[in-house]
């Protein structure tokens, strides 16, 4: 009988075209298809919880499929790490119920994002920072993350995934911390539009090397059909850490 199975993937992007599946280019998904087809998959497509640029990385990515499986999680989990890249892991395998849909079941997403302060490359960590300096105002750029909470018009800050989609976003949380030295920002929300998280970095960072506004991000959520903001930080200091459900 076919299961449906709810899977949590951690991968480097840095190799990838994104996540979702793209015709001739190497991406998560795309692989993923690949690797269940060898163990017996017969479906036409899984479903993610969410689109991850190329380049950008994640812990916590979640999919699910439809399988006739007739053993354990366990050693599905194992036969499917068997045959996936390197570059992509299943960390978490469980039997889901029918209906269940990643994307639309989600409640929340969690993204972290990291900036190296260094004056020196660090060939061990930039693959997964972006390394800025000189060091950052870290002060200011808390100060500024704090107008993201809530719920806004982000048109300034990204663009919806279809045309005359909603804008409209709710941050749950926003805040920098530091890891050694390390700059880390971790933003929750109830979904993002394609680039928000790198365009929101890219403007704080802006605030902290003192190069705009201080009231930057409040500008640009009190006027979301003024000018965009612009430039994205780069894809590889991203990570989708999480996608919380309500079980």
């Amino acid at each position: 009988m076919r299961e449906r199975f709810r899977v949590q993937l951690a991968y480097d992007g840095t190799d990838f075209s994104g996540s979702q599946y793209q015709p001739e280019q190497r991406t998560v998904q795309g692989e993923l298809e690949k690797a269940l087809a060898k163990i017996g998959w017969q479906g036409r497509r899984v479903y993610l919880a969410g689109r991850t640029d190329a380049g950008v990385h994640a812990a916590g990515q979640v999919a699910v499929f439809d399988l006739e499986w007739g053993h354990t999680e366990e050693e599905l989990e194992r036969a499917l790490n068997a045959v996936l890249p390197p570059d992509i892991a299943a960390a978490r395998i469980q039997r889901t119920r029918d209906d269940f849909q990643p994307r639309y079941d989600a409640l929340s997403r969690v993204y972290q994002y990291r900036i190296l302060s260094s004056p020196v490359r660090d060939p061990l960590q930039e693959r997964y920072c972006w390394r800025v300096w000189p060091e950052l105002d870290s002060h200011l750029m808390k100060k500024e993350s704090r107008f993201l909470l809530g719920s806004h018009d982000f048109a300034a800050l990204g663009t919806p995934h279809k045309p005359g989609g909603s804008t409209i976003r709710e941050i749950m949380r926003a805040r920098w911390y530091k890891n050694k030295n390390s700059l880390v920002f971790e933003i929750v929300g109830n979904a993002f539009l394609y680039h928000m998280v790198r365009r929101i970095v890219m403007a704080l960072v802006k605030i902290g090397k003192h190069q705009q506004s201080a009231d930057g991000i409040k500008d640009y959520l009190e006027n979301p059909t003024g000018p965009p903001a612009q430039g994205l930080a780069p894809a590889r200091g991203l990570t989708l850490v999480q996608v919380e459900y309500r079980d």
